[in-house]
């Protein structure tokens, strides 16, 4: 029943999409498809230029071969509403939300005025997807992997995220690794809470990648694409690394040093 109560949603949410998209003014560039209505051109172009420039980056980053490159019908597609209010109520997204993604379809709705539109949120999004992508949605990781790679694309966040770590383990409000594994943030979290769930996640997932390499990670995520459980997935690429508890205790004391 679930099964197809999803492919429902899919094809009406694609339905809905594709009859909104025909009144649409497009942009196509080798792997996107812009569409949008009244933002201007110079706008449209820095969009299709900057998901570009973030797409090989993020495949780079990641360590992926780009053997299914996102082109011709395979492009992601990108929908640029006019503002806030115009995104919230035809897409009908949370107030609060700023952009939204569609990993299994490859779409990203989202306005102009977003806060952080070309630094965080576009390649925020773009992570999400290359990396669900990559090592398949039926991919069984902790919600801190998934987040930690979309922030490890903001370059900004990336590097302030050891340092908010930090602060957390002298004020002793630091999350282990196991009880982050555990965590599921909702619409009842503090904000103190996610903002240091995000930071511990981008910061573990920047350990993982500056201190032992992208080949490493990269070795990571292809076992996690063979259907390999998490931990079984990163103690055979991370020999030192059997557990969680074992990487939490690497993370710490590197971020002590």
């Amino acid at each position: 029943m679930k099964r197809i109560l999803s492919i429902t949603i899919l094809i009406t949410f694609s339905f809905i999409l594709h009859a909104v998209a025909k009144d649409w003014k497009e942009n196509r560039s080798r792997h996107f498809v812009i569409y949008y209505k009244s933002a201007p051109q110079e706008f449209i172009k820095s969009v299709e230029e900057s998901a570009e420039d973030y797409y090989y980056s993020i495949v780079d980053d990641l360590g992926f071969s780009r053997d299914q490159l996102w082109t011709w019908d395979d492009r992601a597609k990108i929908y640029i509403y006019d503002n806030e209010e115009d995104y919230v109520t035809s897409s009908r997204q949370a107030a609060w939300s700023s952009g939204s993604t569609q990993i299994g379809s490859r779409v990203i709705q989202t306005y102009p005025s977003a806060h952080g539109f070309f630094d965080s949120l576009l390649p925020h999004e773009l992570g999400h997807i290359v990396f669900r992508e990559y090592i398949g949605s039926s991919s069984d990781i902790p919600l801190w992997m998934d987040e930690g790679i979309a922030m490890y694309q903001e370059k900004a966040k990336r590097w302030g995220a050891d340092e908010d770590v930090k602060k957390a383990m002298a004020e002793e409000c630091f999350i282990p690794l196991q009880d982050l594994t555990q965590m599921r943030l909702t619409t009842a979290s503090d904000r103190e809470t996610v903002n240091l769930f995000y930071a511990e996640s981008a910061s573990v997932v920047h350990y993982l990648i500056s201190e032992h390499g992208t080949f490493k990670f990269s070795l990571f995520c292809q076992n996690l694409k063979k259907g390999l459980r998490f931990e079984e997935a990163l103690g055979n690429a991370y020999y030192r690394f059997k557990t969680i508890e074992d990487l939490n205790k690497a993370w710490v004391g590197y971020l002590k040093k």
